[in-house]
């Protein structure tokens, strides 16, 4: 993993409002221990992220959008690999934030992803 890798991000149905990715997309949610959960981007294409997601039980993607290890630092987040669950997993740590600053942040990665664009929709 280097500052260009892009951390590929599913969009799930309910993160779509208004015709526009919510930054509710980006934030973790408590279940996550403050890590979000992305792919891998040098590891798997978008396309095979989104296919390998949506083949999971309960899991629903309209498409995947990222944003690269550099642009997490510059917002003091750490990315790294995380292959436990499968070997392209990988994790944003929000976890020394507080709760205003990881909605803070969130909203500056959507804003990030969105300026990118979506790198897969099926």
């Amino acid at each position: 993993m280097n500052l260009k890798t892009l951390l590929l991000r599913q969009i799930h149905p309910n993160f779509i409002q208004d015709g526009r990715v919510s930054s509710q997309a980006f934030r973790p949610t408590p279940k996550d221990e403050d890590l979000l959960s992305v792919y891998h981007g040098d590891l798997i294409t978008p396309e095979a992220a989104w296919t390998h997601f949506n083949g999971q039980p309960k899991c629903s993607s309209v498409g995947v959008m990222g944003v690269s290890v550099a642009e997490c630092e510059e917002l003091a987040l750490s990315a790294r690999p995380d292959p436990l669950p499968f070997p392209e997993h990988a994790v944003i740590d929000f976890s020394t934030f507080s709760k205003s600053q990881i909605e803070k942040k969130a909203k500056q990665l959507r804003v990030r992803a969105e300026e990118r664009n979506w790198l897969y929709q099926p």
